[in-house]
């Protein structure tokens, strides 16, 4: 079937077009070259703005901390039980919603794909069964390591990179995943040992290894193993003030590899001024622009309650007695990781959050280059996914941002410079940010843009002055080729697919290390432990997608 969408206002920064009027064809799932052939339908977008399906590249919707979050509070079901008719079932959740109804929430903002940041791989199954229940989104998961007991044995006992290198691939493909996260590197770990803080250059006290030779470690395993996502990253001291001083140690540390700098904001915190609490977002995105190797996105705070969901088991800890309301859970899998939860409510009047929200704001607009910084409120820990809408309007719009500046507490809003900052983002930039950067980053060729032979992910908005309600309500949205959203409501309900990344390893090798260890201290067998891909297709829903990596590509 051929599909014509005509007169639309293109927006697709892989190639290049700045607002353009083009005509797109769609034929089985494709973008395909202009046809003279009669199109078996056709949509007439004239004066309507046209852009990739968005792509949230840092999510939380499935695994371990997700469920316990859904369990841990029911109050915030029924504070929003989100009823559904014909096509779709019912759901519920506003921080923390259902599968389904996190699958519905997106595509109806215009996303076509988001991606689980921390799979454990012990437990990468249960979060492959969550996002297979994400309808209407392309899924992928990073799997966590760094306070894993074998990485942290294999780097005390001095094993060779090229060793580790090896574990690090087993694992992608035995949890599935497209890259690796890293929490608080080795601090889950010591956290265990009675340790309440770990720096970057402090001795994990069992292991006597250091966050930086961690970070270093599988920076490069990432990187020589040609995985296009760099190591994902979420820093020693989260939440900490003066963290600032470890982030940008951290960035000059890594020693020229690529690596990606996750949920921003609670790492980019100062101790000036009376309360010992300041930003530091001018330091950290001056660091950001000069250095190429580095990516990030923000983690932005955006005001009302959520809850914090995080396998930083250490700072979720220090964070509970702040737990709104009063109630968390800390807990262990196989002692290779952690997570703690622990709900929480920003508050525009209260002097932290507020700081917080014009952090993340200042971050935004100062850092320079658009391709290597990406929207997210790191969901659900700095806000619910579904308030992107609001954040975009905020970035795109001086004269409102300064009144919400105006609106916060009055000692944060002094200690800001948020209200000296002009820039404001073009919808060119937005879609980089959101489509075409996210897409580059992640190295999935076929998503993200509007060229010949992608994926037919399109979003279609009216283009309005209040950007919030441009973006919180598209016209139409196209999944694979099949419209599924149309005028902000869903039409068809189809199920994406899984990408990954397979680099290569000796399975052989790694195994036969491995095997014996699992007999001892794991009450998993290791051929439990690893995902075959049947296990995922065969639910007659998730297509596994698998991107090459670039090994002898790169500098």
């Amino acid at each position: 079937m051929l599909i014509k969408l005509t007169g639309g206002t293109v927006y697709d920064p892989a190639h290049g077009v700045n607002g353009q009027v083009r005509n797109i064809f769609i034929r089985d799932g494709r973008i395909v070259p202009p046809s003279s052939d009669k199109p078996d339908q056709e949509y007439d977008l004239t004066g309507k703005v046209v852009m990739a399906g968005a792509i949230d590249m840092h999510t939380h919707i499935g695994g371990g901390k997700v469920t316990i979050a859904r369990n841990l509070l029911p109050e915030d079901h029924r504070k929003d039980p989100a009823p559904r008719e014909g096509l779709m079932h019912g759901g519920c959740g506003h921080a923390v919603p259902s599968t389904l109804t996190t699958g519905y929430r997106y595509a109806e903002m215009g996303y076509t794909a988001g991606f689980e940041p921390a799979v454990l791989p012990i437990n990468a199954r249960q979060a492959h069964h969550e996002m297979a229940d994400v309808p209407l989104l392309d899924v992928g998961g990073y799997a966590m390591l760094g306070s894993d007991d074998f990485l942290l044995r294999m780097m005390r006992d001095g094993k060779s990179q090229a060793e580790i290198n090896n574990y690090v691939a087993w694992t992608i493909h035995s949890a599935q995943a497209i890259g690796i996260k890293v929490v608080n590197p080795g601090g889950i770990s010591a956290f265990k040992f009675n340790q309440r803080n770990l720096d970057l250059d402090e001795q994990n006290s069992h292991y006597g290894v250091t966050p930086r030779q961690i970070l270093q470690t599988l920076a490069r395993a990432v990187h020589e193993l040609g995985v296009p996502h760099p190591l994902h990253v979420h820093g020693c001291n989260l939440g900490v003030p003066g963290n600032m001083d470890t982030t940008l140690n951290t960035i000059s540390g890594i020693e020229g590899l690529p690596m990606h700098l996750t949920h921003i904001q609670f790492h980019s915190y100062g101790t000036e001024g009376d309360r010992k609490f300041s930003s530091g977002a001018a330091q950290i995105a001056e660091a950001i622009n000069k250095n190429k190797n580095i990516t990030v996105d923000v983690g932005q705070v955006l005001f009302g309650q959520t809850v914090t969901a995080s396998g930083d088991s250490m700072a979720q800890h220090r964070n509970s007695g702040m737990a709104h309301p009063n109630k968390w859970v800390c807990m262990d899998i196989e002692c290779d990781a952690g997570c703690g939860v622990v709900p929480f409510k920003y508050k525009d009047q209260n002097f932290v959050n507020a700081l917080q929200w014009a952090i993340g704001l200042e971050t935004f607009l100062l850092v320079e280059d658009p391709w290597r910084i990406f929207l997210t409120t790191d969901h659900p820990n700095g806000a619910p996914f579904y308030a992107y809408p609001h954040l975009i309007k905020l970035l795109m719009n001086k004269s409102f941002r300064n009144d919400m500046l105006a609106q916060i507490n009055p000692d944060a809003a002094k200690l800001s410079t948020l209200g000296c900052i002009d820039r404001e983002y073009s919808l060119y930039e937005i879609a980089i940010m959101t489509r075409a950067g996210a897409a580059q980053l992640l190295g999935l060729k076929d998503r993200g843009h509007l060229g010949m032979d992608a994926a037919a992910d399109i979003t279609v908005y009216t283009e309005q002055e209040d950007k919030e309600k441009m973006f919180e309500k598209p016209d139409y949205v196209f999944k694979d080729g099949e419209l599924v959203v149309k005028n902000g409501e869903i039409v068809k309900v189809v199920w994406g697919n899984l990408h990954t990344v397979k680099p290569e390893f000796d399975r052989a090798k790694i195994e036969s290390e491995l095997k014996p260890y699992f007999d001892r201290y794991h009450t998993m067998k290791l051929d439990n432990f690893i995902i075959r891909d049947n296990e995922i297709e065969d639910d007659g829903r998730s297509k596994i997608l698998v991107h090459p990596c670039q090994k002898g590509d790169r500098a």
